[in-house]
Parts: structure tokens; sequence; C-alpha cells
């Protein structure tokens, strides 16, 4: 936890964005796995640790903004709870921690939002994302519960979006604690990466160093052969000569700040001829988003630029064809990239995604795409001194994507089939690190870049 001034600081500028109103944020519950009392790791609301700081369930921050004033409520935790978990601070106690002047039991918050509606108070709160929270809200408020996201403050979403989307010094330094844990992952990956091992094995190994080391990963870990899969989870396949493991992998550190990269490895130790020329068709957009990232650039410009490195190395391999501009702006190379070449990162690995990507990414002027492809890009608006970023081009051959597109004769001007079906069994390359926008340009996050040259990549592949 930051000291109490941080997040004092934090409560003022939102009144002073938000204006007016009763501001509440929701702390996550406790979510049963298979019965109640065998949990899931409990995780707080990104939000509310933003503002109240405190990671235990059960709790409700508020703040009153006409009367500048701020509660936490809870209910404390009683014996019964303490002979099982050990002590827990009183929720008045957690409140002083970070702050906050007046606490109260959960029962009291319906009162205090009947006085503010009385009172004709504007009500503050964002769209939720569990159901046990939006069964609370329609109690609270009187509405079903599914209404949440329609009747959220579109005022708070943009202060709040507006104030996480910059990193502060404190969150800068946390989340380079949470990128060294993520290169120990990322190297042991590649240590790991032999025939004979499964996949299982070695995303149980990355968790495990992500849990002794912080809270656990920022996401579920995708680690699989068959690279082409974007979000491949890990099976009990095991590792098979001449293939290559993609692993995307991050980690929570205590604060819960995340990491967020991705590595591929050659399962034999050395990468065959193909696979070295289009994982070096990947980097080329992955170094080009890194020479070009700086603020009052557009995401979105990046994000084609980085598209207009990969076809052009695509069409050097007589993969595909005709002018980049044009293949690019049709969409063309969406049958090898078809995602977004990164997003904003923070307290959600995804940053505020829950808020809504149209809020976080995109602008009055700079609207999302409906373009296969060009629409799961999160971001296009233009980067600011504060932003983290990740930079993620990729390279895929997805089979029944492949099928479809050539059964249509889509984009038949831009892509050379014949060609493409000898890649068939390829799978997919990604390459992934986190940028910190700084005045002038960009860093990595973390003090060591992962190892991303083929050399050094070899050089580990296999040798654990």
């Amino acid at each position: 936890m930051f000291n109490k001034e941080v997040y004092i600081g934090r409560r003022d500028e939102l009144k002073k964005r938000v204006g007016n109103g009763i501001i509440i944020l929701f702390g996550n519950n406790d979510a049963p796995c298979n019965y109640p009392a065998n949990a899931y790791r409990h995780r707080q609301d990104s939000s509310f640790l933003y503002f109240f700081g405190q990671k235990r369930e059960g709790l409700v921050g508020v703040i009153d903004v006409d009367n500048n004033k701020e509660y936490l409520f809870g209910n404390d935790i009683d014996i019964d709870d303490i002979v099982w978990f050990g002590y827990v601070p009183s929720v008045k106690e957690l409140a002083a921690e970070v702050g906050v002047d007046n606490s109260a039991p959960m029962s009291e918050l319906r009162d205090f939002i009947d006085r503010a509606q009385q009172l004709r108070q504007p009500i503050h709160f964002l769209p939720q994302y569990r159901g046990d929270i939006q069964i609370q809200m329609a109690d609270l408020f009187g509405f079903h519960p599914l209404e949440t996201r329609e009747k959220a403050s579109l005022t708070l979403i943009k202060a709040i979006v507006a104030m996480r989307r910059r990193k502060r010094l404190e969150e800068i330094e946390e989340m380079r604690k949470a990128a060294e844990i993520g290169y120990d992952m990322h190297v042991t990956a590649m240590k790991q990466c032999r025939e004979g091992v499964t996949e299982h094995y070695i995303a149980g190994l990355l968790d495990g160093i992500a849990m002794s080391r912080g809270c656990g990963t920022s996401f579920q870990t995708i680690l699989t052969q068959h690279g082409e899969i974007q979000h491949g989870m890990p099976t009990f396949r095991t590792l098979e000569a001449g293939r290559m493991i993609l692993c995307d992998a991050g980690a929570e550190n205590q604060e819960f700040y995340c990491s967020d990269n991705t590595r591929v490895a050659p399962v034999s130790g050395r990468f065959t001829e193909q696979q070295k020329a289009i994982y070096l068709s990947v980097k080329a957009a992955h170094d080009w988003v890194m020479a070009e990232a700086k603020p009052g650039v557009r995401w979105l410009d990046i994000h084609l630029g980085a598209c207009r490195i990969l076809t052009d190395h695509l069409k050097q391999l007589g993969l595909m064809k005709g002018n980049t501009d044009d293949a690019v702006a049709q969409g063309a190379h969406a049958l090898f990239m078809p995602h977004g070449v990164g997003h904003h990162m923070g307290l959600d690995v995804h940053d505020m995604e829950g808020l809504g990507q149209v809020y976080v990414g995109f602008n009055d002027d700079i609207r999302p795409s409906t373009q296969f492809g060009l629409n799961c890009l999160r971001c296009g608006i233009p980067l600011e001194e504060g932003f983290v970023m990740t930079d993620e081009p990729g390279c895929y051959f997805i089979p029944h994507l492949i099928d479809l597109w050539k059964g249509q004769g889509m984009h038949k001007e831009y892509i050379n089939y014949d060609e493409v079906e000898k890649y068939r069994d390829f799978g997919g390359i990604r390459l992934e690190d986190d940028l910190l926008i700084t005045a002038d340009g960009n860093r990595l996050v973390g003090e060591r870049q992962i190892p991303i040259e083929i050399n050094d990549v070899e050089a580990i592949a296999g040798v654990g």
C-alpha cells in the first residue's frame, strides 16, 4: 500500500474532476469456487484499489463531493472468522490507513444512499462485471442488476480514465517490480522449452514464480505449441521437436500492478530457417514500434505502421503481394495479424477495459473500427507521457481462417494462398514488451529486456 497521502491526493483530484454528487466505488467480495467456503484467490477491484488502497473483501468506498466527506463501509470481521483466518483490522482502522475519517457497517449504506437520493444528489458509480455486486447495486438503487452498465456515470468513467491512464512515479516503480518477476517467468519458460516436457508443467512453474514473488499472474498464462491460437491455454501435450512454444505471461506484484510479455522459443533449441524468417518479420515490427512511440503520436498510426512493416516482410517471403499501403488499408494483413499492436497497462493488464474500451483508448475524433483485425485495436488516441503500452505485433497461420478467406477469395490480390499453404502448420509468433511513454520517446518498464534476439533465445532454450 502507498502512503495515505497518495490516496488522499487521488480522491481530492477525483472530486474536482467529477464536480458534485456522491461517488460510490465498490470493492470486490470473495467469489466461491465450488462451494461457499472454498473461494477463488481474492482480487480487489482496481478502481477501488486506486482510490481506497485496501485489499480486504466486502468494502465500499463513498465520496460525498458536495460535503467534502469520505466514507468506508464494511463489516468488521467477527470472532468466528478470526479463528480461521486470524485478526483483521477493523473497518475504522482500515479507513484511517488511507486517510478516510468516516466508517460504518454495510447495513448503513442503504440509508446513506436513500438520503442522497432524497436530496437529489447525483450518484456516480462505475459499470460492474461481477454478478454479486450488480445484485447489491440493484438492491440499493432499485433497478435491474443488468442495468448497471447503462446507468453507470459517464462523468465518473471519464474522470477515472483520465487519472489512471497516466502513470505516476509510485505506479511506475510498482510496474518495474512486476516486470522483474515477469523477466524470471519468461527466462524460466525458455530454459524449460525442450522435447518431452508438457505445456502445463512449464506454465505451472511460471505461475509458481509469480505467486511466490507477488500476488500471482496478471492473467491466465498462455503457453502453447499452437501459437496461432491467440489465447492458447496450456494443455498436457508434450513439446514436440521442430515446434515452438509461444509464452504470453505476466505477473501481478504485491500492489496488483501488472507485467505482460510474450516470447517464442524453439523446442529443439534452434529455430528453423522458416521460423527465423517469420520471427525476424515480427521483430522488425516490434522494433519499429519502440523507435516511433512517443507523446503526440497516434497509437492508431503506430498500429498501422507496424502492420505495414509486417506486410513488407511477408511480401519479401512471397506470402503477400501488391501495394503495401493498399493491402493494409483493405485489411489483407489481418489474415496474419488479426489483433491490435498493443494496449494500455496498469492495475489491469488491459487497463480499465471494464470501464469501456471506447473511453480508454478512443476519443471523439478517433473511433473504433469495424474492419476485421482493426476492430481488435484497443487504443487509437495520441500517446501521452505516463502511458504504459504493450508493443506486441504478431504473425499467425490459422488454418480455419486461411480456409475461410481462401474459399471466399478474400484479398486474393494481396495474398499468395499457395505460398501460405506451406506455412499451414507453422503456428504463430508474437513478441511483446511493456513501454513507458516518456517526455521524448519511450523506455522499457523493467530494468532488463527479456531475451529477444534469436541467438540469445537459442542460447537459453532447453538448458534448464
